[in-house]
């Protein structure tokens, strides 16, 4: 855990989140600032700043995160119409929690994505 680090304390609970999947070792809960009808955040519980750094120090947690965004999905009823999984890293992705996190977006029909 890493104690500036906004994920880490809803990890451990310092931090309310609506939670919608709680494993071992993946976390998923609702993003406060939803771009569409259904946006979850799965995040390791471990720290890893990004998904490049969570695919070269453990690449099997990094699949247990895609495979709870699947599970999500199936959940959230959105994995038969289609769902859109993101991971921003990076500046340029417009990354602003330096913690490895899965967007789950679905639930409405989803437009292009890259330049507004």
């Amino acid at each position: 855990m890493t104690a500036d680090c906004l994920f880490c304390k809803i990890v451990a609970g310092d931090i309310p989140a609506t939670v919608v999947h709680d494993g071992e070792r993946t976390l998923a809960f609702r993003d406060i600032n939803p771009q569409a009808r259904v946006h979850v955040l799965v995040v390791p519980k471990q720290h890893h700043e990004d998904a490049a750094a969570l695919a070269a120090a453990d690449p099997r947690l990094l699949a247990e995160v895609i495979t709870t965004g699947a599970e999500v999905a199936k959940a959230e009823g959105i994995a038969d119409s289609g769902y859109r999984f993101v991971f921003n890293t990076g500046d340029d992705a417009g990354r602003t929690v330096f913690h490895a996190h899965l967007h789950v977006l679905g639930g409405e029909q989803l437009g292009l994505f890259g330049r507004p």
